[in-house]
């Protein structure tokens, strides 16, 4: 079976300020020269989703710089190749964003295929023909884009990986307390926290108010060990609403009270909301932090409410 279907234009390592807003550009060659003024994660931790969130294709290099040059954290979706290389990709199949490939390959996962075979894959004319050309990366290469340039954080979101082998690829090169540790399973958390105790984690959390208010009162019989960060999926409503907001505006506020007083930071997910207004209503609501889907947005709602109302 033939994976490639045709040749591809090489990907660039960086996106050119042609096919960017040019701030966003010149914040990118800034970043790279060491000049970047402090990233925005030190005064409101946001997480871009799958890399760039919708601005850019999923979990490429490039996606990356775009947002450390925002000044947000990218979210990483790591893969392991049938060669034991991990990869930073997202679904379990070549459907979706792989574009240069023959039609029965696109049921291939990146797991069936040889590390030579999924660096050549076509992952960002998906998003629009001016992002044609970028490829998989390894996550050695991302790790040398973090290596030396601590305000660079990085999200690790687990799909096929031994987590061994993950560890020693972070001690190798260094990035210890630049990556996050992001699982839906707390026992995964507590395991990690053994193997390397400098690196953050983020526990994400998802379904109805009860669901989670039972997995809550688990962390309190754990008094929330070893979490640094935790993720509630938010799913909005009608916002002109008295509360658009699943789960509660209440338990959102209850919530991020709890976590507050223990010292973890509390993110939310408002799930596939580009409103800006939704962002508005939930930092109201005590939310210390955000991934997203739409960071540009997210990044300037909260610059507005920390102008108009100081630091959280």
């Amino acid at each position: 079976m033939r994976i490639v279907a045709k040749s591809i234009m090489n990907s660039a390592w960086i996106i050119s300020a042609l096919l960017v807003e040019p701030a966003i550009g010149q914040a990118i060659a800034a970043d790279r020269a060491g000049n970047a003024p402090a990233a925005f994660h030190t005064r409101f931790h946001i997480q871009a989703h799958r890399g760039a969130g919708i601005d850019a294709p999923e979990n490429t290099l490039e996606a990356f710089l775009m947002s450390w040059a925002l000044g947000v954290v990218p979210e990483a979706d790591l893969r392991t190749t049938k060669d034991n290389v991990i990869v930073c990709f997202h679904d379990p199949d070549l459907t979706r964003v792989v574009s240069n490939i023959e039609p029965d390959a696109k049921t291939m996962s990146v797991e069936q295929l040889g590390v030579a075979q999924v660096k050549e894959l076509e992952v960002g004319s998906f998003r629009g023909k001016r992002f044609a050309g970028q490829r998989v990366p390894l996550l050695a290469d991302v790790f040398a884009a973090l290596r030396g340039r601590p305000q660079r954080l990085l999200y690790l979101d687990i799909k096929t990986v031994d987590l061994d082998e993950l560890a020693a690829l972070i001690r190798e090169y260094g990035v210890q307390k630049q990556v996050i540790f992001t699982s839906e399973k707390y026992p995964l958390i507590r395991s990690w926290k053994k193997e390397l105790p400098a690196s953050a984690t983020l526990l994400w959390n998802r379904g109805s108010e009860e669901q989670l208010t039972a997995k809550l009162q688990s962390l309190r019989d754990a008094n929330f060990a070893d979490i640094t960060y935790l993720q509630i999926h938010v799913h909005v409503d009608d916002l002109t609403s008295d509360d658009p907001f699943k789960p509660s505006s209440s338990f959102l506020r209850d919530v991020g009270r709890e976590l507050k007083s223990r010292g973890i930071v509390f993110q939310v997910l408002p799930w596939k909301c580009a409103d800006p207004r939704a962002y508005a209503k939930l930092l109201e609501l005590g939310v210390a932090s955000f991934a997203t889907d739409y960071p540009e947005t997210t990044v300037r709602v909260v610059r507005q409410f920390l102008s108009e109302n100081g630091p959280k």
